[in-house]
């Protein structure tokens, strides 16, 4: 009876939904969402993994390679998306200490990037959808192959999560620059140049420091910020031009013969895609280790300035390393090849390095410190990345590229490990932390239960990306299926490891929804009785 009493009203029922907040209703609202939505995106990885083990009944090709290509944006658009962006959209008024810009805008935000997921999902789900990247192929889209509905439902999807990724951005930004009233007034310029790292990167040169008015993590996010909103116009643009076929199509019309050029609209997508895959997680990661290690430790940064110049010089970073994906095409330029594919590509581990390092020496100066949750979690993320990004140094090497570039080892030790364990476990670390302040105080279900989800989706995630990668170096191709039993040892211990990451990530959910109970989880959902209009959290001025 105690239990079902829990389920329903959570831990000592601490947790009161009609007392929280505006902003700390739709950040919850963003987090279950993006929880739920990790869970499709590792449920369709888990039925991949079974199925490349033994073939599952009325799983055809068509169903398998659907999955695979809803399967990773579902995981960035409608876990990681969401999860970020509620949880920033907490914390720029939460450290800045004044209101979010504007509620309505985070709602739109919400709804938008809930629906068009699923809009996305479902074009793959019911139409069998399975272009695998056909957004990263030449145009035109391969329409002879794959259902014009479908494709067309699909980038409908995308342009919706764009659209709702747009005015997120439009709210970070509004959020830092704008001046509440009665509150002192600061010029605009000045946040965005000390939000952007420019007086950061003055101060390392000039012995007259100038103060800096925008906190560290918040100008960690308004840098990746920026990444998301050229990101976010560049899909728009690639999403525009498939459509453009697509329609053209179910109207009777072939635009197969174009004079869009191929390698150019490769490149200009790649870059695009780029700015998420290693400029927007690696500086919104490293915003996070910052605010962890400063939250946990109650310390000052170590080599603030040095954070901040960092995240500016990452500016040009992110915008010239995207022709690593591109060299083995033959096309590609051979100076693209060497200078953005190699060269700029080698300097990310300097960058990404130091926010490691300075995090790292943060944390070890307030030693000794309890090895809490959020620490713990917040170390898995660093090894995730530690363990991540060096073959992704290895991999833009041209004569290795040749060799490993459409292979398991790419989606293995290098794109798994960096999303679930470097990725995932700093977020986890961020919800752990954000828990009792976004619930005013309820108490974690069981602290076994976090034992297990920590250690299960470590090993899991690591052993998964691994056994992979090891099928990789023997031959196995990403984006191909295996029925032949060439890998199968491989793909057992990769499926046996997956499904311990799926039990803990499971695991994980339900201590939430114990500690919520089920009436707070949908409490969450429900109206407000606040206006849209409110101050910061109280825990933000304590």
């Amino acid at each position: 009876m105690s239990f079902i009493v829990t389920l329903l009203n959570g831990e000592q029922n601490a947790f009161k939904p009609k007392s929280l907040t505006p902003i700390q209703r739709i950040t919850l609202r963003f987090i279950v969402v993006g929880l739920i939505y990790f869970g499709l995106a590792a449920l369709e990885g888990m039925i991949m993994r079974v199925h490349e083990i033994s073939p599952i009944p009325g799983v055809d090709a068509g169903h398998f390679f659907a999955m695979m290509t809803v399967h990773p944006l579902v995981g960035i658009f409608g876990s990681t998306y969401m999860i970020v962006f509620g949880a920033f959209l907490f914390l720029v008024p939460f450290l800045m200490k004044k209101p979010l810009w504007s509620l309505k805008l985070a709602h739109w935000t919400f709804y938008l990037i809930t629906f068009g997921t699923l809009t996305m999902w479902s074009a793959g789900f019911f139409t069998h959808y399975s272009p695998l990247y056909t957004l990263y192929w030449p145009l035109p889209a391969d329409v002879s192959q794959f259902s014009a509905w479908g494709g067309t439902v699909f980038i409908l999807g995308i342009a919706v999560i764009m659209v709702g990724t747009i005015l997120y951005v439009i709210n970070i930004f509004k959020t830092i620059v704008y001046t509440p009233d009665g509150m002192p007034e600061q010029p605009s310029g000045a946040l965005i140049a000390s939000a952007l790292g420019v007086v950061g990167l003055k101060n390392l040169f000039t012995s007259r420091k100038t103060e800096h008015l925008v906190v560290l993590p918040v100008a960690a996010i308004a840098r990746g910020t920026v990444d998301v909103m050229l990101n976010s116009l560049i899909i728009t643009f690639a999403g525009i031009l498939i459509l453009i076929f697509l329609v053209a199509e179910l109207m009777g019309i072939s635009l197969r013969s174009t004079v869009i050029d191929a390698l150019l609209y490769k490149n200009i997508y790649w870059w695009g895609l780029d700015l998420v895959a290693d400029g927007l997680v690696l500086i919104f990661v490293a915003g996070t280790w910052y605010l962890l290690a400063t939250l946990i430790t109650g310390k000052k940064l170590f080599m603030e300035n040095f954070a901040r110049a960092a995240l500016l010089l990452e500016l040009v970073v992110s915008w010239t390393v995207w022709s690593h994906h591109l060299m083995s095409d033959q096309a590609q330029p051979g100076v693209l090849k060497v200078v953005s594919g190699e060269m700029v590509t080698a300097f990310e581990l300097i960058t990404q390095g130091l926010a490691f390092f300075i995090t790292l020496v943060t944390l070890w100066s307030a030693r000794p410190l309890k090895m809490t949750n959020e620490l713990k979690f917040l170390l898995a993320g660093l090894l995730g990345f530690a363990l991540a990004v060096p073959p992704g140094i290895l991999q833009a090497d041209l004569g290795l590229n040749r060799i490993v570039h459409n292979t398991q080892w790419i989606v293995g030790p290098h794109v798994h490990v960096a999303i679930l364990i470097g990725l995932s476990m700093t977020l986890y670390s961020a919800i752990y932390l954000l828990f009792p302040i976004l619930t005013n105080g309820a108490k974690l279900y069981s602290q076994k239960l976090a034992n297990y989800h920590f250690w299960a989706f470590l090993l899991g995630g690591i052993g998964m990306g691994a056994f992979m990668g090891m099928a990789g170096l023997k031959g196995m191709l990403r984006r191909s299926l295996y029925l032949n039993g060439e890998y199968h040892i491989y793909m057992i211990l990769a499926g046996i490891c997956g499904a311990v990451l799926f039990s803990a990530f499971l695991v994980f959910f339900y201590n939430i929804v114990m500690s919520l109970g089920i009436k707070g989880v949908l409490g969450i959902f429900g109206p407000s009785k606040s206006g849209t209009k409110e101050m910061v959290p109280t825990a933000a001025t304590g």
